[in-house]
């Protein structure tokens, strides 16, 4: 972890609306209406097998929110995407992922389309990969540059965006 300057006010935000759950629910809702009205034949095996493997998408994801969840507040930086970083945390799921609460919530809703057999979850997954980075994770990565300086370009350098 990297503090940031103390003389440096904590005023600016990445973004100043909540995107990503704002995103996922309204896919969330999305999809299952979609797979209502209508209904797509699910494409993967309807076997035990790729049914475990999906419950463990979901489940890995919903494990990646939390663990990543708590490192931030562990660390005494916010884990809301419309708050102000105070600390660059590299811990944890982080030193892996720069963004492994969106991989979870993209793990969740991959998990979902196994368990429902709906190919809309799978089609909401992508969605809602391609809106949250540009609607959060790219400004996120411009206001972590700008909060963090070297020490965020040297930890984008050596750690994934997604995976």
């Amino acid at each position: 972890m990297t503090e940031q300057n103390a003389d440096e006010a904590l005023t600016e935000r990445a973004n100043s609306f909540p995107w990503p759950p704002v995103l996922l629910i309204v896919l969330i809702a999305a999809a299952a209406l979609a797979a209502r009205m209508w209904p797509l034949p699910w494409p993967g095996l309807n076997d035990s097998p790729a049914h475990w493997i999906g419950l463990g998408f979901g489940l890995a994801g919903v494990g990646l929110i939390v663990w990543a969840i708590r490192t931030l507040t562990k660390s005494g930086t916010t884990y809301l995407p419309a708050g102000t970083a105070s600390v660059l945390v590299t811990t944890g799921p982080f030193v892996r992922f720069r963004n492994p609460i969106y991989l979870g919530d993209v793990l969740v809703l991959l998990g979902t389309a196994e368990i429902t057999k709906s190919i809309w979850f799978v089609v909401a997954a992508l969605i809602f990969g391609v809106l949250v980075t540009i609607l959060q994770i790219l400004p996120e990565e411009r206001h972590l540059e700008r909060q963090f300086g070297d020490a965020y370009l040297d930890y984008k350098a050596r750690t994934r965006r997604w995976i």
